[in-house]
């Protein structure tokens, strides 16, 4: 950029899937538009995530529409730094005009004229329109209950890597989403004494009659689900891609050697005191396992589909000790565990964005990603428009709404009239 003020149609903040996506759909609608990116595109899938993480749906779904991974089969799970690469090269095959290295610092509606002034690290930009695709990943949260005066090695899980990053000793892994259970399983695996503290979680099979669950929730319906259920806005979903794909099974974890507990609660001195609430919230995820197995059996026999029965699914082994016998109270000192690892999920940073688009709770007020805010759009947002807003898959779609909606206003900002005085 240089000193003159750039002067663009629209503005996309953020080079991940969402800002891929983006830009694919505006260039296809011949609309002028800049992407800007802080890091590199798709930095988070580089950076951002533990060295062994794979995507957690299949190639075949986990994808744009108008592109398929290269090296990795369609019921594969693609390897992270292999889903970075893919965005990079599907925004080369429309020669997505994104700059990177370059941060959006503030954006403020102009005064007296339309669109907004963007304050960039390298100079200002004028844009009648500013999406902001910066996803829902953008600042790691670790709750107010770490203790703040403390020898354990703490970090969040997107600081994570590997075993080897960690020191000597046992780890305490808080949280049981997709994340935290994978981080888990690796540490134990790795030779880690491990206690995972698990909360209320959704709990899908990996696969079940020999269809991916992926494939379940599309074929039932589910992904285009509008909005989360009261009260469960903020449940986890425990499923892995790892190993070639397996459904979690939190009593075979225990059995392997992690040590279950529940809900962390606090943490006095070196003790930590975790809720009761530990074979509840087992149970109500397998709750949740077997409503989509019911669902996909219905279905089936709905559809005379012939897929192999599969009554093992349905078949749980015998609650491990840590179930019946909660550990309610752990000395870590004593227990050996010099590590905690906060898999607790991240909060969106909108501080730059100086506009009137967000509500009391500073969350986004918008409908399907159109803004309360002329001229402003979210993308990449958890539930945006449906179930499936975060997925790649799910972004694509979205994007594509949004730039229609952005063609529709142009063509309004475009109009004049062919006779001034036609209209009375």
């Amino acid at each position: 950029m240089t000193d003159e003020i750039t002067k663009i149609d629209t503005l996309v903040v953020g080079a991940g899937q969402a800002g891929v996506a983006m830009s694919e759909h505006l260039t296809r609608l011949g609309i002028p538009h800049l992407v800007l990116e802080k890091n590199r595109i798709a930095e988070a899938w580089i950076s951002c995530r533990w060295d062994s993480l794979v995507a957690n749906g299949p190639a075949w779904h986990d994808r744009f529409p108008g592109m398929e991974f290269k090296d990795t089969g369609p019921d594969g799970f693609v390897p992270k730094d292999q889903v970075a690469e893919y965005f990079a090269d599907y925004a080369d095959k429309f020669n997505a005009p994104i700059r990177t290295g370059i941060e959006v610092k503030k954006v403020e509606r102009n005064l007296g004229r339309a669109g907004f002034r963007v304050e960039t690290s390298e100079g200002v930009i004028e844009a009648l329109r500013v999406v902001a695709a910066t996803g829902p990943f953008q600042r790691p949260v670790i709750p107010p209950i770490a203790p703040q005066q403390s020898s354990l090695h703490q970090i969040h899980s997107a600081n994570y890597h590997n075993p080897q990053q960690l020191p000597e000793g046992g780890v305490l892994v808080v949280g049981a989403g997709s994340s935290g259970v994978q981080i888990a399983d690796e540490l134990q695996r790795a030779g880690k004494k491990v206690y995972l503290s698990v909360g209320p979680h959704d709990r899908p099979p990996r696969a079940y009659r020999n269809r991916d669950f992926c494939w379940w929730l599309g074929v039932l319906g589910l992904w285009d689900v509008a909005a989360s259920q009261p009260g469960r806005e903020h449940v986890t979903i425990a499923v892995s891609g790892a190993r070639g794909g397996h459904t979690v099974d939190f009593r075979r974890l225990a059995n392997q050697g992690v040590n279950l507990v529940g809900l962390t609660k606090d943490f006095q001195n070196d003790v930590v005191t975790f809720q009761s609430d530990l074979s509840d919230n087992v149970n109500r995820g397998d709750e949740n396992y077997l409503s989509l197995l019911d669902a996909a059996d219905a279905y089936i026999a709905r559809n005379g589909l012939e897929l192999p029965e599969e009554p093992e699914a349905r078949h749980f082994i015998a609650d491990p000790a840590c179930m019946t016998h909660p550990t309610l109270q752990l000395d870590l000192v004593a227990a050996g565990v010099t590590s905690i690892i906060w898999a607790t999920g991240y909060v969106a940073d909108y501080s730059w964005l100086k506009v009137n688009a967000f509500d009391e709770n500073n969350k986004p007020k918008h409908q399907r990603g159109v803004s309360s805010e002329a001229g402003v759009y979210f993308l990449g947002l958890p539930w945006l428009s449906r179930r499936g807003s975060t997925f790649i898959w799910g972004v694509w779609h979205d994007a594509k709404f949004i730039a229609d909606q952005i063609a529709i206003q142009r063509q309004y900002s475009e109009y004049r009239a062919a006779d001034s005085g036609s209209l009375k």
